[in-house]
């Protein structure tokens, strides 16, 4: 179990580069199983949950050879069977994202029920239904999901209860080669979607729609290699700019794309953040004035997520820890998964202010003057959040299992340190 150790109140600055999507590049890897050609993704961060990823492809057949750092080529000449090890699968919920390939590729596939972030909910209930619609049968077991399309799979209309961005991928990558047309209305439009929609194009595959939250998808015999690169990680982007404007800055976010944070722009805008787009890149100036930025007639402000274009249910964390440092009481409305605000009692322990008043609500009060604590984090988005605290915290901070930060911001520590941070890994 990997342990971060965090001395408080340094003032970061410098430049950071934003490392590919997470959340694009693990279904990315998946769809790679949709043709039998040589496929290679660049800008692959190098992060676990990819490593976990790779392991499950190269166990189903694919050769899996790391070009460069992030320089990653895929070849699955022959799907050698359609049952990931259950083991690996349980240790992330994208693994799921294997069903639609497999589906298509192979007509079967077997998944246990996915693991992942304890932050509340997540059923497949949404995937199952999509899926069966396009000819597809659904075994379900207490451990796992059984599925097949002995006859392949075939267009269909499709509407998703919620607008689910796995869900949607997996749709999209199955109804690639399924015979016919299929359309998906309610469907998810976030960034790492479009991203495997433009994958399968660079392929040979035809969509229609793609960023928009109705997909046309026209089924296609067969689909060739592709060279792509994966987007940035706006949720890095995301918690860059909090970590710059809570420990001082400045800094310069380098490869952020400045269109994929426009409702992160308003939610931080709430809480006094501001920044400037220079080109591909960020800037973040230093001595930000934190103080909450209320509505009309004093209206109480809020920040809650919603799906994409709406603020993003992954920086939650990172906006809650970000107002401890804001002057005046905000909102943190998360209603979208109800375990997500569980770990602020870690926070409250350090001197934050925060009532949580139901399980997808809590109040933030501040500035808090946090002091280090140790402390164990709980998943991804909240064991960055922790990192953020620690900080600016007075004193030593000690963050345990810290291997889950690791999930989804690669070398955290060492880029961390090249802006001035004290920490070391143990």
């Amino acid at each position: 179990m990997d342990t971060l150790i965090i001395e408080g109140g340094a003032r970061l600055s410098g430049e950071i580069t934003v490392e590919g999507n997470k959340n694009a590049a693990l279904p990315l890897l998946a769809a790679t199983l949709l043709t039998d050609e040589p496929v290679v993704l660049d800008n692959v961060p190098r992060i676990k949950d990819v490593a976990v990823m790779q392991q499950l492809l190269a166990a189903v057949g694919c050769e899996v050879v790391e070009q460069a750092r992030t320089r990653v080529s895929l070849h699955t000449k022959q799907v050698t069977t359609s049952a990931p090890p259950p083991e690996l699968c349980r240790r992330m919920r994208a693994s799921f994202a294997l069903a639609g390939p497999l589906l298509a590729r192979t007509g079967a596939c077997t998944l246990p029920v996915p693991g992942g972030d304890r932050i509340g909910r997540r059923p497949v209930d949404t995937h199952v239904a999509a899926l069966q619609k396009l000819g597809a049968t659904v075994e379900v077991f207490p451990d796992r999901y059984v599925m097949k399309a002995p006859r392949g799979l075939f267009g269909a209309d499709v509407f998703l209860e919620e607008m689910s961005v796995m869900a949607t991928e997996n749709v999209v990558m199955a109804a690639s080669l399924a015979e016919g047309t299929t359309r998906i209305e309610n469907a998810a439009s976030e960034p790492h979607v479009q991203d495997v929609c433009r994958l399968i194009v660079a392929m040979g595959g035809s969509i229609e729609g793609v960023g928009t939250n109705t997909l046309v998808v026209h089924g296609q015999p067969r689909l060739h290699g592709a060279t792509f690169e994966v987007g940035p990680d706006y949720l890095e982007v995301g918690s860059f700019i909090a970590l710059a404007a809570m420990t001082g800055g400045p800094l310069l976010i380098k490869h952020a794309r400045p269109s994929d944070h426009k409702m992160t722009a308003v939610a931080f805008g709430r809480l006094g953040v501001t920044w400037e787009d220079r080109g591909d890149d960020l800037f973040v100036p230093a001595d930000q004035q934190l103080e909450v930025q209320h509505g009309l007639h004093g209206a109480v402000a809020r920040i809650h997520d919603a799906p994409w274009p709406g603020f993003p249910a992954d920086l939650v964390s990172i906006a809650v820890v970000l107002a401890t440092r804001c002057k005046g009481s905000i909102l943190i409305h998360e209603w979208m998964y109800e375990s997500r605000l569980y770990w602020v009692d870690k926070l409250i322990a350090m001197g934050a202010r925060v009532t949580v008043c139901d399980p997808h609500r809590a109040i933030v009060e501040g500035p808090a003057r946090l002091y280090g604590q140790a402390m164990s984090s709980p998943d991804i988005r909240a064991g960055m959040a922790l990192l953020l605290a620690a900080l600016v915290a007075d004193g030593k901070s000690v963050i345990q299992n810290a291997q889950q930060i690791d999930r989804g911001y690669a070398n955290i520590d060492g880029r961390l340190r090249a802006l001035g941070a004290r920490i070391e890994r143990v």
